[in-house]
């Protein structure tokens, strides 16, 4: 029956590329299999009566109240047009300089991610603010759509991330239940603070290396990324009033949010909320606050909410019905019995999610592949806070990889009709190197995601 449940995975997979909703497709394409099963009498529809009590659990789970608060600070900071006042004042701090806009635009990107922590939102923002500028401003178009697809993409490790949300959560399941299976009945725990902690150094070593790159290519090529002459002379009074007013407010927010929780001094859902307020105050800062902007908010909010728990709602009854056909038993049978151990082991599942990056989102592969391969791997020694980070980048690198990253499409969506789509992909090359230099960084020195985390904690 092994093979029935390989063959559910397919059929989801085929279905979804087909266009229909992930949520819909997960739990449609299960229960069909599942009453297949019944019929057949190699099903044991008891299996599915524990649904409730899952779903009850994702109702209850306080660690995923972080995820609407979340989205509702992401979606305020966008749809209030910080990101307008904070490209237009880093493009006057580092514009004199060789590659100083392409500089701004991958520190506005990492500001961004930070504060929203949604990689479309990121990548669409960018190329409608920063493209046009870059073009006008004689920067290639190759070196423009790269650097905004790479900057775009850093949601998926800059904390807070309602990604590393998600992944906490579905990690901390598989790091206990892997513990119980060796067992450890008095299991250790991994929190989304955790991750979060984990994911400074990783995220910052990969800002670092997108500017070292960037600062590189204008020294060595410096038509590809001209200096912008300044516009008007203002008072240095002036200057720092712009800088201090476009830059310090979110930064503060971020601070307050990740300090609360690296301190201690608040959870996750708890910071959220700091997180939300904090937008609230700096639209009402920046006087981009009205009712039609309160009210569409609130309505974004409330899709991309309901997106990810339907998806999560789904995923449960996935994983139900798969592991009914043995699933979990033959993906843990696969991968224990490969040479080479846990390296053998890990090296197999990250090709896997690379290439599921292709066709899936980050949510889908965090709610179904995650808890069926995590509780594996972590049962072979591999520290929980390494492996999310892991995922988080190896996903990342998905994201942008031609010819199906999802960044690609979102720039090609709003991006100028004379660019051309292979300009887009030879961009992202440079960067997709970066981001499995990093990769191997991580698998060469794990404590670069590990030692935060234990240091603090």
């Amino acid at each position: 029956m092994e093979i029935v449940a390989f063959l559910l995975f397919l059929a989801v997979i085929l279905v979804l590329l087909l266009g229909y909703p992930v949520a819909f497709t997960l739990a449609g394409v299960s229960l069909a299999f599942a009453a297949a099963g019944v019929v057949t009498g190699v099903f044991d529809p008891a299996l599915l009566q524990a649904f409730p009590s899952r779903l009850f659990g994702i109702m209850t789970n306080e660690t995923l109240i972080a995820v609407p608060l979340f989205v509702f600070m992401g979606v305020m900071l966008q749809r209030s047009n910080i990101a307008d006042t904070l490209l237009d004042t880093m493009g006057a701090l580092f514009g004199s300089l060789r590659g100083g806009l392409g500089i701004s635009v991958v520190l506005v990107g990492m500001l961004l991610a930070a504060s929203t922590g949604i990689v479309g939102a990121t990548v669409v923002t960018m190329g409608l603010l920063s493209l046009p500028t870059m073009l006008r401003r004689g920067y290639h178009p190759e070196i423009s759509t790269g650097m905004i697809c790479a900057s775009g993409t850093l949601g998926q490790i800059i904390p807070p991330s309602i990604i590393l949300v998600l992944l906490g959560d579905v990690l901390s399941s598989a790091y206990q239940q892997a513990q119980l299976s060796q067992g450890n009945f008095k299991p250790d725990t991994v929190s989304v603070g955790d991750l979060f902690v984990g994911a400074i150094i990783p995220g910052l070593l990969l800002v670092g290396l997108y500017l070292l790159y960037l600062v590189t290519v204008a020294w060595l090529k410096p038509h590809m990324m001209p200096v912008i002459e300044r516009e008007s002379d203002i008072g240095i009074g002036t200057w720092i009033k712009q800088i201090l007013h476009a830059l310090v407010p979110p930064i503060a927010l971020i601070v307050a949010v990740l300090g609360s929780i690296i301190q201690g001094i608040a959870t996750p859902s708890e910071a959220a909320s700091v997180g939300a307020v904090g937008a609230l105050l700096l639209a009402l800062f920046y006087r981009r606050l009205d009712l039609e902007c309160l009210q569409d908010v609130m309505r974004r909010s409330v899709r991309i909410t309901c997106m990810v728990f339907m998806i999560f709602i789904g995923a449960s009854i996935f994983s139900l019905v798969f592991r009914g056909y043995g699933g979990d038993s033959a993906v843990h049978d696969l991968l224990m019995q490969l040479p080479g151990g846990a390296l053998s082991a890990m090296l197999v599942v990250m090709v896997l999610m690379f290439l599921l990056g292709f066709i899936l989102d980050f949510i889908e592969i965090t709610f179904v592949v995650v808890p069926i391969v995590g509780p594996v791997l972590l049962s072979l020694g591999i520290d929980p806070v390494w492996l999310g980070i892991m995922i988080a980048i190896n996903l990342q690198t998905s994201f942008l990889t031609p010819p199906f990253g999802f960044a690609l499409f979102y720039l090609r969506g709003v991006a100028p009709a004379e660019i051309r789509t292979k300009q887009i992909y030879r961009g992202v090359a440079p960067f997709i190197a970066i981001q499995v230099l990093t990769l191997l960084l991580l698998v060469q020195f794990p404590a670069l995601a590990t030692w935060l985390p234990d240091k603090i904690y």
